[in-house]
Order: C-alpha cells, then structure tokens, then sequence
C-alpha cells in the first residue's frame, strides 16, 4: 500500500544513477568487459560459451555478454578492495553474489514470500468474509492487483533488464493507484456510486497516461518520481485521515493506521544503502522481509471491515 509509494521514491532515485555508477565507468571494468566479450561472444567461442552454459540460465535470459559484466564486476571489486576502497555500484546497483539464475537472491525471495503472504491472506478473506459483503469484491481485486505487483517484483530481483524494471514500477504504480481506489470506495464510493465511477475513470485515465508516456515517449526517472511521490502522498493522507477520523467508531482501524505508519517507517531502510552482507543481504532486501508481516495486517484490516459493513448492511437491511 503506502509503502509500495516509499520504495518507488527510493528505487526511482537508484534508477537514475543505473546509466552509469563508479564501478562501471572503471577503466579496468570496461576493458575487462570489452576483452571478455571479444574472447568469448563471437563465432566459436560463443558457441562453447552456449554448449556449457546450464539451460536454466539461458531460460532466464542470461547471456555472454551479461556473463562478461559478472566476471568483470567481481575482478573490479577485488582490486577495489584489495587497495582498501569502498565497494562500488555497477549501472546504478551493488555487486551480488548470483545464485543459480538469481541476481538479487535475497529480494527475489523476500518479493515472492510478500507474493505469498498476499495469496494466503486472499484465501483467508475468500473463505471467511460472504460475497454479500459491500467490499468484497474491491478487496478481492486490491489482492490480485498486490499479487500481480509481488510476481514482477520478484521476477525483476530475478533477472533485471528493460522489461521486468519497466514491469516493477508499472504494477507497483497500480498497487498504489488500486489503494486510493479501494481508500475511495470506503469512504465515497459506497455512498455515492457515481462519483466513485468518474474517480475510478480518472484513476484508469492517469495509470494509461503515465504508463504510455514512460513505455512510448521517454522513462523519465525523474517525472516517475515525482508522479509517484504525489499519489504516494495522496494514498497516506487520505487513509490516515479516515482512520483518525473512524478509530473511536471503529476500533478496527488501528490495524491500518499501523500499517501506514509501519510501512512508511520501514521503507527508511533502504536509506542504509550499504554493500550487501556476504553479497546477498542488502537494505532493500531487509525492507522487502520487513514487510511480510505488515501486509498480513492490512488484509486482516479489511476482513475485519468487510466483516462490519455487511453486518451493517444487514441491520440496515431489517430495519428498513
């Protein structure tokens, strides 16, 4: 939810820096890499490269020349270590250890087990609240849209390239727009249907506008970032208010004022950004594990309110 607005600010500051770091603009890195891809990326040197490579790294994309920035990568990063230098990024990233076809085997993990707390908790909420209820089916679709997010997120920290980053920040641009939609629906929508129509039609008109510009004119890292810090802010203030406004009626809503509050607070590790932890265990990765729990919370959160806005509507029912 909230937090999807946190990491996109941070993830959107890395990404500008992805075109060149200190440790690709290294001399000895691009020599490396310019002699690697000569001695191994062409004619029959290609062909051995391909014959020994394990099928599960060709299936993931991996190619020679992204086999010569790996190799290269760590040459680099011995000679800055062995000279007693810091680590350095590369194309706007920390070096990390590969793990099979894993690039960020720490994210991926985190990413897929977020993925997979979603998909428990969807379960949960299918079974224990009734069709009837008024938001069902806006929870159920805010679950798939959040699964949908976690699925690229893991397949970016899987293997980044141009589509599986342009593909993270997408959906995680709709988690956050799908999180007003569902803020919307709550507290308007329910009351008032027409205006919930020409604020989802708004919503889908702004996701179509942002998402055509970045894929058919320029990704620009910059306008990503503030779009994002926008709606990211708009998502905080409009659930943060409504609980405030709700906790003495609804006591339930304190699960969602702590997670906000939680989300926001957590997404600040990234701000650690340091080296990875045995070349696995970064910040952002520590953030994505963090977050695990919080997204348990937030559904346990709407089940408990999807729960009382049908016995309400129930009580209304048999009143009227």
């Amino acid at each position: 939810m909230a937090g999807r607005a946190a990491r996109l600010v941070l993830l959107a500051g890395a990404a500008a820096l992805a075109s060149g770091s200190q440790g690709d603009r290294e001399p000895v890195y691009r020599d490396c890499v310019l002699k690697c891809e000569e001695q191994n990326c062409s004619g029959g040197a290609l062909k051995h490269f391909r014959s020994r490579q394990p099928i599960y790294m060709s299936l993931a994309g991996w190619t020679c020349r992204d086999d010569c920035k790996y190799e290269c990568m760590w040459v680099t990063v011995g000679l800055y270590l062995q000279e007693g230098h810091r680590v350095p990024q590369f194309h706007g990233k920390w070096p990390f250890s590969r793990f099979l076809f894993f690039q960020e085997p720490a994210s991926a993990v985190a990413s897929f087990l977020n993925g997979l707390a979603s998909l428990v908790m969807l379960c949960r909420y299918r079974t224990f609240v009734p069709v009837s209820s008024p938001m069902y089916h806006t929870c159920v679709a805010f679950a798939w849209v959040s699964l949908n997010a976690w699925f690229w997120s893991t397949v970016f920290h899987t293997r980044d390239t141009d589509l599986t980053e342009k593909m993270d920040y997408f959906c995680a641009s709709t988690v956050i727009l799908h999180s007003i939609y569902l803020c919307c629906v709550r507290t308007v929508g329910l009351q008032h249907p027409a205006v919930l129509s020409a604020f989802r039609a708004l919503l889908l008109l702004m996701l179509t506008a942002h998402v055509s510009y970045l894929s058919l004119i320029r990704f620009d890292y910059g306008y990503n970032l503030v779009a994002n810090v926008a709606i990211g802010l708009v998502n905080v203030a409009w659930w943060l208010a409504w609980c405030l406004w709700n906790q003495r009626r609804l006591p339930h809503v304190r699960k969602c004022v702590v997670v906000v509050l939680l989300l926001q607070g957590l997404s600040l590790l990234e701000l650690l950004d340091f080296p990875p932890l045995f070349w696995v265990l970064d910040a952002h990765a520590i953030w994505h594990i963090s977050t695990i729990p919080v997204h348990v919370l937030f559904f346990s959160f709407l089940e408990d309110d999807s729960l009382y806005l049908l016995k309400e509507s129930e009580a209304k029912f048999k009143r009227d």
